[in-house]
Parts: C-alpha cells; sequence; structure tokens
C-alpha cells in the first residue's frame, strides 16, 4: 500500500490530480469541514492563492501546517 494517495478534482471547471501523504488528506478534509467549505471549494481556495512556481501537492501540505501551526483548527485523528 502506498503512503501517497492520488486523488482528482474539478477546479473551475478542469480536471486535475494531486499526491499527499493520508494524514495531509485527513488534515485537508478536516480544515474544509471546519470552514464550511467542500474539499473541492477549498483545494480551489488554495490553488488559486499560490504562487505558479510551486506544484499543487505542495501548496495543500504548506496550507495544511501553517493551519496547524496557526492554530486554527484541532488535528484529525
Amino acid at each position: 500500500m502506498s503512503l501517497v494517495e492520488k486523488r482528482s478534482v474539478t477546479i473551475r471547471g478542469h480536471r486535475t490530480s494531486y499526491s499527499l501523504e493520508k494524514p495531509f488528506s485527513e488534515e485537508l478534509a478536516a480544515i474544509a469541514e471546519n470552514r464550511g467549505l467542500t474539499l473541492a471549494a477549498l483545494v480551489a481556495e488554495i490553488d488559486e492563492q499560490r504562487p505558479r512556481e510551486a506544484n499543487l501537492s505542495s501548496a495543500l501540505r504548506l496550507y495544511v501546517l501553517d493551519w496547524l501551526k496557526r492554530g486554527s483548527g484541532e488535528i484529525a485523528r
């Protein structure tokens, strides 16, 4: 079993994919729920704000890390 999970999402009408380790995927889903967003909406928001030279998977990991460091939510278990 792979530690990294590949997921597909539709952002602004086009399909894309990202790869995250399971703990990051779980935390990202928890953040979306905490903020009252769908996972796709949160991923789209992060995608829109990331520097173009950064890949989406890295931007998602950094978002989760920043969220947890700010103490904006509980760690999903």
